[in-house]
């Protein structure tokens, strides 16, 4: 195969990655299928990409780049913060709701090396965005956002891909937790009901996590 053709085999091998992962998932990506599915050598696969890794990763920064920072718009005049931040959250949701399994490899190999790519290519995106929707804002609240809502979504789609979590509660949880960190929650903190709290699983794991904040020696015994 000639130099003037490597363009061409470039395209048909993330094809090919692409059409695994949608059917079979992160585990389904395997080179010598990769090879014989886009009609080009195990040795043209290698030149191109060295490592599973940057394949499916180059596979992934495409998929990303067409279906879900492609729909991603800037911040319009007068936009508030919750309505720019629920909107981005949903370009990028909304696709993955329709293709689970892209969700599951881009947790996989971000984990991966070489993944930090995604990273990369998800901050180029909506950093602009972010930036924008803040802007003028006080420095401790723009700092405890970029704390919890990065980590609140890793942890969702790392309970997504451990199967403890359907894809479709995701987007709800975010769009909830974009609204807890804008607005004013002192009421809801505050106010209590008559009468006895009712159980609920939330509380135990609050619990479990304070818990495990006080050291062992200033617990109370038993």
């Amino acid at each position: 195969m000639g130099k003037d053709q490597e363009p061409d085999a470039y395209t048909r091998i993330i094809a090919v990655v692409l059409e695994l992962l949608a059917e079979n998932g992160y585990d389904g990506v395997q080179l010598r299928t990769v090879a014989s599915r886009a009609h080009v050598s195990l040795t043209k696969v290698y030149k191109l990409f060295p490592t599973r890794d940057e394949l499916i990763v180059s596979a992934l920064e495409q998929w990303m780049t067409e279906h879900t920072y492609a729909e991603v718009e800037p911040v319009t005049p007068g936009e508030s913060v919750r309505d720019a931040m629920t909107r981005v959250l949903r370009c990028v949701f909304e696709p993955w709701e329709k293709h689970p399994t892209m969700l599951e490899a881009y947790h996989h190999a971000r984990t991966a090396p070489g993944g930090h790519r995604l990273d990369v290519q998800g901050v180029s995106a909506i950093l602009p965005i972010a930036e924008a929707a803040l802007r003028g804002l006080d420095q401790s609240y723009i700092e405890d956002i970029a704390l919890i809502l990065p980590n609140m979504v890793m942890a969702l789609i790392a309970r997504f891909a451990g199967g403890t979590l359907e894809i479709t509660a995701i987007l709800p949880i975010l769009e909830r937790t974009v609204y807890r960190l804008t607005a004013d929650n002192e009421s809801a903190a505050t106010t209590r009901s008559a009468g006895p709290t009712p159980q609920h699983p939330a509380l135990a794991n609050i619990t479990s996590a304070l818990g495990q904040m006080v050291p062992p020696r200033d617990r109370p015994a038993p």
